[in-house]
């Protein structure tokens, strides 16, 4: 019973890794076989003793089809179902058994599976492979999570022959918690890792660095990695967000006295003036300067006295040629403290009387402004900024010269919003204006209306370039007396 019970293990042994079929021993008065099926792929099997009719009895029918042909004396089997199951083959009319066949249907060679998955995954550490209740199972932990798509597309390739539980380690999880610690970083602000989700903890002083926090954390999280059992929804998995914010926003502080800014404005003008005249005037003109007198009690005989006098003036030619160069430059600078958010204004401007005749003919002084106007509303950009926002207004009115109707002006104004870094300037605005222009033959005033004969020639030309520059320089300073150490050395003032 022993040997037999030997030959039995050492022939299931050699069957599962060297052939399909093997014929161990023989068992009482009937042939026992042992047979190795795979589902989809058909088996024959002989059984040369075999009447031209048989009876088939076991527990086969659920896992397997069978055919009989008579004239063959052949068994065909069409395996369905993975399972272990036994067969005998029995003489319809004395229903003695004639074969006895222990038939094992696998659904392909689990060996060969292991290790084409093996192969696939060999990079990979921290798993194994084993081959367990005829199917390959892939275990153990992993330390990267791309990993995990990679062991899941490789295992989905075989269908149910193989499976994973392979989970991401806790030593990968601590790590990623390291370093959406150290991105955040915040010394305030700690990341915990603990089954699959990510615990931020710690305080803050603004909902924006709250979100930031969460933003960052989110970033770092691995995709989700569901096993199999909740994705063949036979476990319902809770549903939560693999990052768990548990930051607290600090109440904030009382707001302290607003922070001053001080503007430093240039103003920056360069003017140039070329003018080139001639003129050659010939034009005479006759005086009438006749008179009637009266004159008694003189010596003589009384009478009339009439005389007739003419003069001509502008007798003689006249010939003016000039050439006029003018160039100036002026430079004018300001500065004011301004509180933060608040809107500062810096005038300087100068009345220029000039007379003028009004309507009813009296005579009567008026005045023309010139002068700079500008107004500032500065703005710091954030508690930790030293960006300032400058909203700014600017208006320039300059004197160019006197004429008989009153003073000539021009006038330039700038708008603009900018965001300059403190203590760094900015070319606000510029403009530059160019002017030129050719006369010829033009008559001045003094010229007579009703001359003897007239000779006059005359060509002008002039070119008029001007350019005007503001800059502007905030400083953020602590307080308003920041700084008046500095004035009163300049000055020599005594505290």
């Amino acid at each position: 019973m022993k040997t037999l019970f030997k030959n039995f293990i050492f022939a299931f042994v050699f069957a599962s890794f060297v052939a399909p079929t093997v014929l161990l021993a023989k068992r009482r008065n009937h042939p026992y076989k042992y047979i190795s099926l795979y589902v989809g792929v058909y088996h024959d099997e002989k059984i040369p003793g075999a009447p031209g009719k048989i009876s088939k009895s076991g527990t086969f029918s659920k896992y397997t089809k069978i055919n009989y042909s008579s004239s063959r004396k052949n068994l065909r089997f069409y395996p369905t179902k993975p399972g272990l199951v036994t067969l005998f083959i029995k003489s319809p009319s004395s229903g003695k058994i004639l074969y006895e066949f222990r038939l094992e249907i696998q659904k392909t060679r689990l060996n060969k599976v292991a290790k084409e998955i093996r192969e696939l995954i060999r990079g990979v550490d921290g798993i194994t492979i084993k081959i367990i209740n005829s199917k390959v199972i892939v275990d153990g932990q992993i330390l990267l999570p791309r990993d995990m798509a990679r062991i899941h597309n490789v295992v989905r390739q075989y269908g149910d022959l193989a499976s994973s539980l392979v989970t991401l380690s806790p030593l990968a999880q601590r790590k990623i918690a390291q370093l959406i610690e150290r991105d955040i970083n915040n010394p305030e602000v700690t990341v915990r890792a603990i089954n699959n989700k990510f615990i931020l903890e710690g305080t803050v002083d603004s909902s924006l660095q709250r979100d930031q926090a969460q933003t960052i954390a989110e970033a770092y999280v691995p995709d989700v990695i569901i096993n199999q059992a909740v994705a063949e929804k036979k476990v319902l998995a809770k549903r939560s967000k693999p990052v768990i914010n548990l930051i607290i926003i600090r109440e904030a502080k009382a707001a302290g006295p607003k922070k001053i800014i001080q503007m430093v404005i240039h103003y920056v003008e360069l003017q140039k003036d070329y003018g080139k005249s001639f003129r050659f005037q010939w034009t005479p003109d006759l005086g009438d300067g006749s008179a009637v007198s009266f004159s008694t009690g003189s010596r003589g005989a009384a009478g009339v006295v009439s005389s007739i006098t003419g003069t001509i003036s502008n007798l003689l030619p006249k010939l003016n040629w000039a050439k006029e160069h003018g160039h100036a430059r002026i430079l004018q600078s300001s500065s004011i403290l301004v509180e933060d958010g608040q809107l500062g204004n810096v005038n300087s401007v100068q009345k220029v009387p000039y007379r003028n005749i009004t309507k009813e003919g009296l005579a009567s002084t008026s005045f023309e402004e010139t002068g700079i106007r500008a107004s500032i509303t500065p703005q710091i950009i954030g508690d930790r900024s030293d960006s300032v926002k400058l909203k700014m207004n600017f208006s320039v009115k300059a004197l160019i010269g006197i004429t008989p109707a009153g003073p000539l002006t021009s006038q330039r104004e700038i708008q603009s919003v900018i965001v300059v870094r403190s203590g760094q300037s900015a070319a606000v605005g510029g403009l530059i204006s160019s002017e030129k222009g050719t006369s010829y033959n033009k008559l001045p005033t003094n010229v007579s209306s009703n001359p003897l004969f007239s000779l006059y020639s005359s060509k002008t030309f002039r070119n008029n370039k001007s350019q005007f520059v503001v800059f502007v320089t905030p400083l953020i300073k602590s307080s308003a007396s920041e700084g008046s150490d500095k004035i009163k050395r300049k000055f020599r003032l005594r505290k």
